[in-house]
């Protein structure tokens, strides 16, 4: 079963988070042809000097944003898992962390060497009003 993976995953992005490292996070590689087409997650910055986070989901023929905690919007990104997506992508300036499901419901993690050189900007204004 590939949930405790994703756990896994789920933990190296709140740790890019707390370390001021997270640069991007997307779902993509979905089963079949669907409407439903990627889903980015983007750290957004609270009047109230919080972060919370925005959910883009991108259809065919529309975008969708929705506003959550960090907890939440994970919550919202395994739903996603497997139905229909089969890859969760996490950038940081440390390194790629690609999560994958297999036909036979395995999860994996694999790293690679970072795409982003920096963090986002609201993670370098978070981190520059001493958020995280």
């Amino acid at each position: 079963m590939y949930e405790p993976i994703f756990a896994l995953f789920c933990e190296r992005v709140k740790e890019s988070i707390q370390a001021g490292t997270f640069a991007k996070l997307t779902l993509a590689k979905t089963m079949g042809d669907t409407e439903i087409k990627n889903i980015y997650f983007r750290l957004v910055l609270n009047e109230d000097n919080t972060f919370s986070i925005s959910l883009t989901s991108r259809y065919k023929t529309e975008e969708i944003e929705s506003i959550h905690t960090l907890d939440e919007a994970l919550l919202v990104l395994s739903t996603y898992i497997k139905k229909p997506f089969l890859t969760a992508l996490l950038f940081t300036t440390d390194n790629d962390v690609t999560f994958k499901v297999n036909k036979k419901n395995a999860g994996s993690i694999i790293e690679q060497p970072p795409t982003f050189k920096n963090a986002s900007p609201v993670m370098l204004e978070m981190i520059e009003k001493g958020i995280v």
